[in-house]
C-alpha cells in the first residue's frame, strides 16, 4: 500500500467510523511548495511554486436519509479525538464561526461558496492529510481547496480551479483570519505534474513551468513551528500596503526598484525593506523559471541564495537558526543548487533545488547541523504533483 493508499484508506475509516456508512466519493488537493516568488502574491505579483506529493484527502457521501435538516457535517483526522474533531453546522442559517482553526476552514469555505452565488448540497466529509501542518507547505490551503472541489463535485457545481483558489482564499482572509494571498491555493488547485507553476497573481493568468529532469526538489523541515493568523504576517502585508499608497499605486507590483529608490528618503527606513524584499523578489522570479527548465544549478544558487538574504534581512521574516541551517546547506551545495526559506517564515521549511546528485551533500549538512541544535532538522525530496482533482478508485 503506498502513501496515497494509506491516506485514502485513514479517510474511508475515519468516515465510517463517524457516520456509520461507507462514503462515496473522494477528492484529494495537494500542499505545495514556493521555489521563488515569497510574500509577492499579496502585492500582485508574479510566483513559481510548484504542488508536492503530499495532500489532504477528502472522503465524502449523502447525509442521513432520515435527517431533515440541510446541514453540512464533517469530521476531521487530524485534530484530535473522534468528540472533538467534529463539526456539523445548518446550511440554511447564517454560518457562525466555530471553536477551532480546523472548523473555520470548513465553514469558512462553505460560507464563501455562498457568497460567490454557490448553493452546496447537505453532506458529509471526513478530512485526512499528510502535508506537515505549520511547516510552511501549505497544508491549510490543501485543506480548503480539497474541501471546496469536494462541495462543488457533490453539489455538481463543477467548478474550475481559479474559482476554487479564489473560495479556499476567501475562507481564510475572512473566516480564519489570516491575510494570504492567492499563491497556495492557486498551486494546490492547479498545478501540473513534473512542473512548476509561473502564476499572474493579479489576473491568475498561469503557465506550467518544466522542472527539468536532472534537478531534485528537497525539503528541510526545520523543526520550528508558526502560526500564521497569530504571527506578523499579517502585519507584512498593511506595511507593504502602506508603501502601495505612498506612491498611490494598487500594490508593490506597479513600481520598480528605481522609482522606490528615488523614494526612499520619504519612507519609513523599515517600510523601505519590506518594499525592497518585494521588489527585487519580482525580478528574481524570471531567471528561476530560465534555471529550472534548463537545469542551470549554478543559477539557482546565486539566485536562490539572494532569494533568502532578502527574505530574512529585508522582510525579517527567518529566524537566527533557520539562517544557520541555509549557510550551512548553501557551503556544502555550492554550485550544485540553491536553498532558501519557503512559505510566510517565521519557522517553516527551507527548500533546494539541486542536482539530483548533490542531496547527499544536503543531508550532510543536516546531520551537522543537528549534532548541537535544539529542534533537529530533517529532510526528504519530494516530486512535483498535480492539483487537485476527484479521485477514481478500482
Amino acid at each position: 500500500m503506498n502513501r496515497r493508499e494509506r491516506l485514502i484508506a485513514r479517510a474511508r475509516q475515519g468516515y465510517r467510523l463517524a457516520y456509520g456508512v461507507e462514503p462515496t466519493r473522494f477528492y484529494a488537493a495537494p500542499g505545495r511548495v514556493n521555489l521563488i516568488g515569497e510574500h509577492v502574491d499579496y502585492n500582485d505579483g508574479y510566483v513559481l511554486p510548484c504542488a508536492i506529493d503530499r495532500e489532504t484527502i477528502v472522503a465524502a457521501g449523502p447525509l442521513a436519509s432520515q435527517t431533515r435538516e440541510k446541514l453540512f457535517e464533517a469530521v476531521a483526522l487530524d485534530m484530535g479525538d473522534m468528540a472533538s474533531a467534529r463539526d456539523s453546522f445548518d446550511l440554511v442559517a447564517p454560518i457562525r464561526p466555530g471553536e477551532n482553526n480546523w472548523q473555520n476552514h470548513v465553514r469558512g469555505v462553505v460560507q464563501a461558496m455562498g457568497r460567490y452565488g454557490h448553493r452546496v448540497r447537505p453532506m458529509r466529509i471526513a478530512i485526512a492529510g499528510d502535508v506537515p501542518i505549520g511547516a510552511g507547505l501549505s497544508s491549510s490551503a490543501a485543506f480548503g481547496v480539497a474541501v471546496a472541489l469536494a462541495a462543488s463535485d457533490y453539489s455538481g457545481l463543477n467548478l474550475v480551479p481559479e474559482m476554487l483558489a479564489k473560495i479556499a482564499q476567501l475562507a481564510e482572509n475572512d473566516f480564519v483570519g489570516c491575510a494570504c494571498g492567492i499563491m497556495d491555493q492557486m498551486a494546490s488547485a492547479a498545478s501540473v505534474a513534473d512542473h512548476a507553476l509561473l502564476l499572474d497573481c493579479r489576473t491568475l493568468e498561469h503557465l506550467p513551468i518544466p522542472i527539468h529532469k536532472s534537478l531534485a526538489l528537497t525539503i528541510i523541515d526545520t523543526g520550528l513551528r508558526r502560526n500564521l493568523t497569530e504571527s506578523a504576517f499579517n502585519q507584512r502585508r498593511a506595511e507593504c500596503e502602506a508603501v502601495a499608497a505612498h506612491f498611490g499605486v494598487k500594490a508593490l507590483r506597479d513600481i520598480d526598484y528605481g522609482q522606490l529608490l528615488l523614494a526612499e528618503p520619504d519612507i519609513d527606513p523599515v517600510l523601505f525593506s519590506r518594499a525592497r524584499h518585494v521588489v527585487t523578489e519580482l525580478e528574481r522570479v524570471e531567471p528561476v523559471g530560465v534555471a529550472l527548465a534548463r537545469g542551470n544549478t549554478a543559477q539557482l544558487a546565486a539566485v536562490m541564495r539572494e532569494a533568502h538574504l532578502s527574505l530574512s534581512q529585508d522582510f525579517d521574516v527567518s529566524l537566527p537558526p533557520i539562517d544557520r541551517l541555509a549557510q550551512m546547506v548553501t557551503e556544502q551545495l555550492g554550485d550544485a543548487g540553491g536553498v532558501r526559506l519557503t512559505g510566510a517564515g517565521f519557522g517553516g521549511c527551507l527548500v533546494a533545488v539541486t542536482a539530483a546528485d548533490a542531496v547527499s551533500a544536503i543531508e550532510a549538512a543536516i546531520a551537522h547541523y543537528n549534532s548541537d541544535a535544539d529542534l533537529p532538522a530533517r529532510v526528504e525530496t519530494y516530486s512535483a504533483a498535480n492539483g487537485a482533482a476527484p479521485l477514481i478508485l478500482d
